[in-house]
């Protein structure tokens, strides 16, 4: 079976979206991988030769950064999130349709601003020249990925929820 093939049969999204989806997924899983092969060094390290691996936690939380904000964005378009649907059977479909549109606004909205200002922030971590305690990596690549992905958690969120009206799914 070829890749493309592979990704058609295993992605629902369409478009050049299954392979953005596959490709942060990939970025996820690796990073999971690296982090757990880490963890086993550290604790076999630490005790059979009584020597941790040194800013294993600074890459811990890195990764785990990382790994988080590749995957939301592909959680967000997917309907991954946990939603609430006690009223749905009571209000009508218009209602509830125009409901999902105005959560879609709303936290795409807030996505978005979020995503500027933890950009600030990470122009700022750049400019003073901050770095991880131990490793000594700058902070303010990481601080503007996590920036980025909130942006594509923005688009993502505001795509699905027009796609989700349009296609007439309550998802």
């Amino acid at each position: 079976m070829s890749m493309g093939a592979w990704v058609n049969a295993h992605y629902d999204e369409i478009g050049p979206i299954k392979w953005l989806a596959l490709g942060l997924e990939v970025v996820a899983a690796t990073v999971l991988f690296l982090m757990m092969a880490m963890t086993c060094v550290d604790v076999t390290g630490r005790y059979l030769f009584s020597n941790s691996l040194d800013g294993a936690t600074e890459l811990t939380r890195i990764g785990l950064a990382v790994m988080v904000f590749a995957e939301l964005p592909v959680v967000t378009w997917r309907g991954g999130h946990i939603v609430v649907d006690l009223l749905d059977r009571v209000l009508g479909n218009r209602i509830v349709k125009a409901l999902g549109l105005l959560a879609a606004l709303a936290v795409s909205s807030s996505m978005y601003f979020i995503g500027a200002r933890i950009f600030d922030l990470a122009e700022r971590s750049l400019r003073r020249g901050v770095e991880t305690e131990y490793l000594g990596l700058p902070t303010g690549y990481i601080i503007e990925y996590i920036a980025v992905m909130s942006w594509f958690t923005a688009l993502g969120m505001f795509t699905y929820g027009i796609y989700r009206i349009f296609a007439g799914s309550n998802n």
